[in-house]
C-alpha cells in the first residue's frame, strides 16, 4: 500500500511499508534511501513500479492477509498481538536468503518452547514455588545421597515443587526425595549422555531439550528459587548466568543458594575467587555478593528460602517502575526504612505503597498489597528481606 508519492525533478518519491523481498528487487531497480518498516525510496523511473507489484511479492500480501483471517479465528483473542508479531517474523524470514541450518535452529527452537509451554502452563496456576535444583551429574556417595534426600524433602514439606536437570547423581537425587509428583526434569539431548534418571523418566512432567539456551530459559522462567551444588562446567555456567541475570534485572529476585555438603569449600573457594579478582578489582560491586547465599546445612538453605518469601510474594516491571507484591502489607515505618537504606537504586522519586496498577488488571495478584518505585537493578535481591523481615 502506497502511503504517498510525488515528483522531484522528474523522479518518484514513494513512501510505503515493504517486505524484505521488495526491499531487494527495489535495491536493483533504482536509487534509495532504506529504512526497514515504512521507507522512502527515490527512484530513477516508474520500472520500479512494476516490481512493488510484481508476482513476486503478490504471494506475500497475501500470506499477510491469511495470518489477519487466521488470527480473528483463533480462540485466544487477548494475547493476539503476540501471536500476529510472532507469525509475521516467520513470514519475514521466510523471504530471507538463509541457510537450512538457520531454518532446523528455528523450527528446533520453537519445538523446544512447545514442549516447555505445555508441560509448564497447567501448574502455573497452582499457587506453588518451584525450586531449581542443579549439580553434577556424577555418581554421589551414600552419605551425600543421604544428605541430598534430606534437602529435598525439606524444600517439598515447605511446599516447594523441584526442578532439575533430569540427570543422574545430585539432580536425580533431588527427583528421588521429592518423588515423581512433586518435581520436574527438564532433560538436554547430548550425543553421548544423559538419560534421564529413573526417578522421573516416563514422566509427563519430563522435558526433552535440543538446545541449552531453550532449556536454561525454562529453568529460570519456571523458578521461584535456585540452588546449586557442586558439579563442572555446567553446574558453574548455570551459576554465573543466573547471577548475572540477577543482577542486571533480567531475572528474580530470588533466593540464590549455593549449597555444599557439610564442611566441603567447592562455594567457599569458588566464593574467594569472586572476592579476590572480582571485587577487590571492582569488576562488580561489593554489594553483588549478596545476589547469593553459601549453606553446607540444610537447615540454614531452607531458612534462606523460608525468609525470602515470608511477606515477599512476586515481582514485575510495569514501563519504568518496579512492582514488588507482598503477602501482607507492611508498616509506613518500614516503607520509610527501605527508603532510607535503598536510595541508591531509586532512580526517581520514593518507594510508597499501592495498589495492583491498571496494567496489572486481571492479575490473578490484583488483591495484594504493593511496592512501587522507579528501580535499578541492583539491589534488589537485598531490598526483598529487608521488607520481608518484619
Amino acid at each position: 500500500m502506497i502511503i504517498a508519492e510525488s515528483a522531484i525533478e522528474g523522479r518518484f518519491v514513494v513512501r510505503m511499508p515493504l517486505l524484505p523481498q521488495q526491499h531487494k528487487l527495489c535495491r536493483q531497480r533504482a536509487s534509495e534511501r532504506l529504512s526497514l518498516g515504512s521507507i522512502e525510496i527515490l527512484a530513477s523511473s516508474k520500472a520500479f513500479m512494476a516490481t512493488l507489484s510484481s508476482p513476486f511479492s503478490q504471494p506475500f500480501e497475501s500470506l499477510h492477509t491469511d495470518i489477519a483471517d487466521l488470527i480473528n479465528r483463533l480462540p485466544n483473542a487477548k494475547y493476539s498481538k503476540f501471536i500476529e508479531r510472532s507469525l509475521t517474523a516467520i513470514v519475514r524470514l521466510a523471504g530471507e536468503e538463509i541457510d537450512r541450518l538457520d531454518w532446523k535452529i528455528v523450527t528446533a527452537c520453537l519445538e523446544d518452547m512447545e514442549r516447555g509451554f505445555q508441560v509448564f502452563y497447567p501448574y502455573r496456576h497452582v499457587r506453588t514455588h518451584h525450586y531449581l535444583w542443579l549439580g553434577s551429574p556424577t555418581r554421589q556417595t551414600a552419605r551425600n545421597t543421604r544428605w541430598l534426600l534430606m534437602h529435598a524433602r525439606c524444600v517439598t514439606e515447605q511446599g516447594f515443587v523441584v526442578i532439575t536437570g533430569a540427570g543422574g547423581g545430585i539432580m536425580q537425587a533431588a527427583n528421588e526425595g521429592a518423588g515423581a509428583d512433586r518435581s520436574f526434569g527438564l532433560n538436554i539431548h547430548l550425543p553421548f549422555e544423559q538419560g534421564a534418571n529413573p526417578f522421573i523418566a516416563g514422566s509427563s512432567k519430563l522435558i526433552n531439550f535440543k538446545y541449552f539456551f531453550t532449556r536454561k530459559l525454562f529453568f529460570l522462567r519456571e523458578s521461584d528459587a535456585v540452588a546449586l551444588f557442586p558439579g563442572g562446567f555446567g553446574t558453574l555456567d548455570e551459576a554465573f548466568e543466573c547471577i548475572t541475570l540477577s543482577q542486571t534485572g533480567r531475572f528474580g529476585p530470588v533466593p540464590v543458594i549455593l549449597i555444599d555438603t557439610p564442611g566441603g569449600d567447592y562455594w567457599h573457594d569458588w566464593n574467594a575467587f569472586i572476592h579476590k579478582q572480582l571485587v577487590r578489582r571492582r569488576l562488580i560491586s561489593p554489594e553483588d555478593i549478596n545476589l547469593y547465599t553459601i549453606a553446607d546445612n540444610v537447615e540454614v538453605a531452607c531458612t534462606a528460602i523460608r525468609s525470602f518469601y515470608r511477606v515477599y510474594h512476586s515481582s514485575r516491571y510495569v514501563k519504568n517502575k518496579f512492582v514488588i507484591r507482598l503477602k501482607t502489607e507492611i508498616s509506613d515505618m518500614d516503607v520509610e526504612k527501605l527508603n532510607e537504606n535503598f536510595t541508591d537504586i531509586i532512580v526517581k522519586g520514593r518507594i510508597e505503597k499501592s495498589q495492583a496498577l491498571p496494567e496489572e488488571a486481571g492479575d490473578e495478584t490484583t488483591d495484594l498489597p504493593r511496592l512501587v518505585s522507579a528501580l535499578q537493578p541492583a539491589r534488589l535481591r537485598a531490598l526483598v528481606p529487608a521488607n520481608c523481615c518484619h
